[in-house]
């Protein structure tokens, strides 16, 4: 898929694509209201507009991501409302919302700028996954999908038992063995420090979980 990314958006990859393709096997019903959040590209996007939601919104905090966004989902003839902000704080309720939020655990301390917005969430990689996993019972309509990609860096465990917690139903619903990338081969001394590496570990398990919100 051509996409355009200027530098400093995030570049759509493996997590991007183990969510897509979650999508595509989900059975989400067509017709509903979309949230992309932390949308980047507006590659997911463009793959959720295959539902023919009746509305579909996409969010990022990078004023160049939702440049790129509005000009990839343009050309393309597709209806998408991209807005500059944080998703997290939007009232409207969702039939369905994807998230790939950052998730790459970094050094606590350090103001996160620039383009390591789309990757570093503080120590434990859950400076934006914790705040997802409160409001997402609130961002979804009854009956409504959360589909959520991160890596088990960054406690699987942990996001299922507060979405849990939140009254969803949740389960792990795929995994891919992602090799390192420029992030991660960076990052890699730190992590292994930090413990959550193996010393020979040179691939990163990531994860899509789903979250429904009961009809009742």
């Amino acid at each position: 898929m051509w996409l355009l990314r200027p530098p400093g958006v995030y570049r759509p990859q493996g997590d991007t694509y183990l969510l897509a393709k979650a999508l595509a096997d989900a059975g989400v019903p067509p017709g509903g209201a979309v949230l992309d959040i932390c949308c980047g590209t507006g590659a997911l996007s463009i793959h959720a507009a295959r539902l023919s939601p009746r509305s579909l919104t996409a969010v990022d905090v990078s004023r160049r991501a939702v440049w790129a966004a509005r000009i990839n989902t343009l050309v393309r003839g597709l209806d998408v409302r991209v807005v500059h902000g944080d998703g997290l704080e939007l009232d409207d309720s969702f039939d369905l919302v994807l998230a790939n939020p950052p998730y790459v655990p970094g050094i606590p301390g350090i103001p996160v700028r620039g383009r390591r917005r789309a990757w570093d969430a503080d120590r434990d990689g859950r400076a934006v996954l914790d705040r997802l996993c409160a409001v997402a019972p609130q961002l979804l309509a009854r009956g409504g999908v959360l589909l959520l990609v991160h890596s088990v860096l960054s406690d699987v465990d942990k996001t299922l038992a507060q979405l849990r917690g939140g009254g969803l139903k949740a389960a792990v619903v795929a995994r891919a063995d992602e090799p390192f990338g420029p992030v991660m081969r960076a990052r890699a001394g730190l992590l292994r420090a930090q413990g959550l590496l193996a010393a020979d570990q040179r691939t990163e398990e990531l994860v899509v979980i789903r979250g429904d919100r009961p009809t009742r």
